[in-house]
């Protein structure tokens, strides 16, 4: 597939134009130059084209190498090099600037093929910069409107050509290719995996992807009250072989800023996929990327850092913290990064009820692990604060890491799969049913009215989380207390530990009620 790369300097529309290709609101867009850091790919349709298209950061000129700047035109850079086609990207309105021009001169030395847009030319307000961008000398100037959408029909036959030329290119190199890929085939079977999906990995390597390409998460998936513990037991492993083949186990990266979100990554990944350094909040855009590891499918998002609601007053770091929360739907696992050299705050036990609240996986990430002086003194403390204040997801797992060094981050992405899998367990009704007789009759519930309150009935009703419905005699008075009691009682007899448990009260229907009324 066609793989088309969009550069310009800051603000010319990159991400617009992105954004109408894919069809959905992807990237964040604003009038502020220099929104867009990390390179992001989505998979775009213009017509009956079907193409790959690469949203970058803008080219600035560089003053220091070690500069934010200069990372993010690192990216930039490797987005040409990957790219089959560049659209260089100037302002219509502004005209050609010195930076176009010193950039223009950079894009005349690559290899790829490039291709001038444009953009801002609805009306006529563009001319004076159509006819400048002759100038460049990278060939004829095509006109655009990212944001109206104007003169898209110039654009589908540039495309159109280029990807003419380059399946021209893809047939020339078949007959080489066919061996090269029988060989990834075969080691790719050796290592364990699975399916076309996972001979694509093995061919190109991680993947991205946007937020909304995302599988359906499966969330509040219905049992069927009537199976049996054995079908159960079926339907569980069937979830999990799913993973590694069609579906992937969708993996949320989220923490305080500069926790080590995208060190841990880049580190997954084996590449400098996203930008990293010393600098809070690099972050903006969550970024999704298909990965293979160990035959299973994942997708891996890397989120903006959050911070404490009442110190955000940039609007571009609100709408970063919108794309981690939506992150956070999509995701099954999510893992909570958690500065060791920080310890456990108020804003990771904020960000943690946040997970639990959408139902999710919850996994903690204690990084940079290797500067703990008395790791004892550490955990017991973490996990004390963690069982006070959020009782509800008892025996959440923690895995501590070095995402620079890489250490124990295979443990990390086992617990992943792990607590996944007991985010989907199910539980026969009569299993359940046993159950609660015992409880109740070793802790039996209060009295109400000058009755004794009876619970009937217990099936469970959801998975992704684990829901249960009890039928009670009067719901509404049975005590938060009995509640804890019957939840703490299923999460300690049917393993469901680090995830959360919902319970609905719920009461028979009286026959006799609407005789009552009518007398």
């Amino acid at each position: 597939m066609l793989t088309v790369a969009l550069v310009g300097r800051p603000n010319v529309g990159k991400s617009t134009l992105f954004n109408r290709l894919v069809g959905r609101r992807i990237a964040i867009v604003d009038d502020t130059p220099g929104v867009t850091r990390d390179r992001r790919m989505g998979e775009a349709r213009l017509g009956n084209l079907r193409f790959n298209v690469v949203d970058t950061a803008g080219l600035e000129e560089i003053e220091d190498p070690s500069d934010l700047n200069a990372r993010m035109q690192a990216q930039t850079r490797t987005a040409i090099d990957d790219a089959d086609l560049v659209l260089f990207m100037i302002d219509g309105r502004a005209g050609i600037t010195p930076s176009d021009e010193h950039f223009a001169d950079l894009l005349r030395r690559v290899e790829t093929p490039v291709v001038v847009v444009v953009n801002k030319c609805e009306g006529r307000a563009g001319d004076m910069g159509l006819a400048e961008a002759w100038g460049l000398g990278l060939g004829e100037p095509m006109p655009l409107s990212a944001a109206h959408g104007d003169h898209t029909s110039d654009l589908y036959d540039v495309l159109s050509a280029h990807g003419a030329a380059h399946a021209e290119a893809l047939e020339d190199a078949a007959a080489a290719e066919a061996e090269a890929a029988a060989a990834r085939r075969r080691a790719a079977a050796r290592a364990g995996a699975e399916g076309a999906e996972a001979e694509e990995l093995a061919e190109h390597g991680p993947r991205e992807v946007g937020l909304d390409d995302f599988d359906d998460d499966g969330s509040d998936v219905d049992i069927d009250e009537d199976a049996d513990e054995e079908t159960l037991a079926a339907a569980e492993e069937r979830a999990m072989a799913e993973i590694g083949r069609q579906k992937a186990l969708q993996i949320a990266i989220v923490g305080r800023p500069n926790a080590g979100k995208s060190t841990l990554m880049n580190h997954l990944l084996g590449e400098e996929r996203v930008l990293t350094g010393p600098e809070a909040g690099i972050t903006r855009d969550a970024i999704a990327v298909d990965w293979l590891h160990a035959g299973r499918r994942i997708r891996l998002i890397d989120t903006a850092g959050m911070r404490r609601k009442a110190r955000i007053d940039d609007r571009i770091e609100k709408m970063s913290v919108d794309e981690t929360l939506r992150a956070i739907r999509f995701a099954h696992v999510v893992v909570l990064m958690i500065d060791a050299e920080r310890g456990l705050e108020k804003q990771d036990m904020t960000i943690a009820r946040l997970i639990v609240d959408e139902g999710r996986a919850l996994v903690l990430a204690v990084n940079k692990w290797d500067t703990v002086t008395d790791a004892d003194a550490f955990m017991t403390e973490l996990r004390r604060r963690m069982s006070h204040v959020m009782p509800q997801v008892k025996g959440v797992p923690v895995v501590t890491i070095s995402a620079l060094a890489g250490h124990n981050t295979d443990r990390l992405i086992d617990a992943c799969f792990d607590i996944y899998r007991i985010w989907n367990r199910r539980v026969s009704t009569g299993r359940l049913n046993r159950w609660l007789e015992r409880m109740t009759e070793n802790y039996p519930p209060p009295m109400a009215n000058g009755r004794r309150l009876r619970l009937r009935y217990i099936t469970q009703i959801k998975t992704r989380p684990p829901g249960f419905a009890i039928f009670v005699s009067q719901p509404k008075e049975l005590p938060d207390s009995y509640v804890r009691y019957v939840v703490n009682g299923l999460r300690d007899s049917f393993d469901l530990p680090g995830v959360p448990v919902r319970v609905v009260l719920r009461t028979s229907e009286n026959p006799f009620a609407d005789r009552k009324k009518k007398r």
